[in-house]
C-alpha cells in the first residue's frame, strides 16, 4: 500500500463560471463559483470547502501525504489547507503543494497530465513511488479511495458503473466509457460514445464503466508517458487518461478497473453546487476529524 494522493485543483474551472441564472444560490455563492477554485467553493456546513470533505474522507482511507495542485493564482488554497508550500500538518495529514504554471503563450493551463507531470518535477519522489490522483471538485468515498490504496496493481483506476450515476441522462452519456477484459484489465477508453457501441464496451458484469479521474499510477513507468503526453487535437490539452492509455500499450496487463457502483457528487458549474449542498447535508452532517472508521 502507497500513502501518497495527487489532488487534481489547478484548472481554469471554466465551466464554472460561465454565466448563469439560478434561484437557488446566493450572491455569495455566485461570486466563490466565480472566483475561486472549484474545490474550494463553500457548499459544506459553516461555508466549508468540498475540498475538506475530501480530505476528510482521504483520511479515512488511510493517505498520509497529500499534494494539491494548485494554479499560479491559488493561493486561497493555503489560507485553508496550510501556509508553506510544503509539510503543512492538517488533521494530520501532510499537506503540500505543487503549482501548475500556464507556459508561456497560453491563456489556461496545459491540462491534467501536464498538471501531474509538473507536480512529480516538483516532487520527484513520486518518480520512484506508487501514489493515487483524483479532482478535487469531486467528492469520491473513502472506500473508492481505499482501494486505490490496497490494490495490487501497478496501475489502475475506480471503474464505475454509469447507471449508478445519479446526473441527468445527458450528461452521463457524455461520459467516456472504459473498455475492460474479463479480468477487469483495461484495454480503451472510448471519449465520445455513441449508442450503436455500447454494448459492446459492456464489462464481464454487463454494466457500462466510466472513470471519474481517480486514479493509482506507479510512478517509474508513468514518468516517461507523462513527460512525452501528446496534445489533444481537439481540446488542446495534455490530458491523464491519453497518458493512461500509453502506458497500457506499452505495459499491457498492467491496469485494473476497479468496479464501483456508487454516484460521485461533482461541481463541474454553478447548476451542480445546490445538489452538492443536499448531498453532504444529508450524508456528512459533521465532520468528525477523530473518527478512525
Amino acid at each position: 500500500m502507497h500513502n501518497n494522493l495527487v489532488i487534481l485543483a489547478g484548472g481554469a474551472s471554466s465551466r464554472m463560471k460561465k454565466e448563469a441564472v439560478l434561484d437557488n444560490l446566493t450572491p455569495e455563492e455566485i461570486a466563490q463559483a466565480n472566483e475561486r477554485s472549484k474545490g474550494l467553493i463553500g457548499v459544506g456546513a459553516s461555508g466549508r470547502p468540498l475540498l475538506d470533505y475530501l480530505l476528510w474522507n482521504t483520511k479515512k482511507a488511510g493517505y498520509k501525504n497529500i499534494y494539491i495542485i494548485i494554479g499560479e493564482q491559488g493561493e486561497l488554497f493555503k489560507e485553508f489547507y496550510g501556509s508553506q508550500i510544503k509539510n503543512n500538518d492538517f488533521h494530520g495529514l501532510n499537506i503540500s503543494f505543487a503549482v501548475q504554471y500556464i507556459p508561456e503563450g497560453r491563456v489556461k493551463p496545459f491540462g491534467t497530465a501536464d498538471a501531474l507531470f509538473q507536480a512529480v518535477e516538483q516532487y520527484p519522489e513520486l518518480n520512484s513511488q506508487f501514489y493515487s490522483v483524483c479532482n478535487s471538485d469531486n467528492l469520491y468515498s473513502a472506500e473508492a479511495l481505499r482501494a486505490l490504496r490496497e490494490t495490487e496493481s501497478p496501475n489502475a483506476f475506480i471503474s464505475y458503473d454509469r447507471d449508478a450515476m445519479d446526473f441527468p441522462l445527458e450528461r452521463i452519456s457524455r461520459f467516456a466509457i472504459a473498455k475492460l477484459d474479463q479480468h477487469n484489465q483495461l484495454l480503451d477508453i472510448l471519449e465520445k460514445p455513441s449508442e450503436d457501441v455500447l454494448e459492446e464496451y459492456k464489462d464481464a458484469e454487463g454494466k457500462i464503466r466510466v472513470s471519474m479521474n481517480a486514479f493509482k499510477f506507479n510512478g517509474k513507468t508513468l514518468y516517461t508517458h507523462l513527460k512525452n503526453c501528446p496534445i489533444h487535437p481537439e481540446r488542446d490539452e495534455k490530458e491523464l487518461p491519453t497518458v493512461l492509455l500509453n502506458s497500457v500499450k506499452e505495459n499491457p496487463q498492467t491496469t485494473v478497473g476497479i468496479p464501483f457502483s456508487e454516484h460521485v457528487p461533482d461541481l463541474t458549474a454553478k447548476e451542480d453546487i445546490a445538489d452538492v449542498k443536499t448531498y453532504l447535508a444529508k450524508y456528512y452532517p459533521d465532520l468528525n476529524w477523530n473518527s478512525k472508521n
